[in-house]
């Protein structure tokens, strides 16, 4: 029972990052942020503010939709 959760979490993780612009840039700034909440250091919690804001700028970075065609022309000019 617990492979079908977190099926469905790799699931949404895979569509929400399949939508970035940068999904592996993402990732990796992801994995340090992680990594340094579970290293200490000397002034806490100033680099993990920054790399949360880093990760959270590159999150809201999404694709471009491609725009949608004009529509035609329509000609209203009276027939003669």
């Amino acid at each position: 029972m617990a492979a079908s959760g977190s099926k469905g979490t790799a699931g949404f993780v895979e569509k929400a990052a399949s939508r970035l612009k940068f999904p592996q840039l993402f990732a990796v700034a992801l994995t340090v942020f992680i990594l340094d909440l579970l290293i200490p250091d000397v002034i806490p919690f100033v680099d993990e503010i920054l790399l949360g804001l880093i990760t959270l700028i590159l999150g809201s970075l999404r694709e471009r939709q491609p725009a949608a065609p004009a529509p035609p022309m329509k000609d209203v000019t009276p027939r003669s």
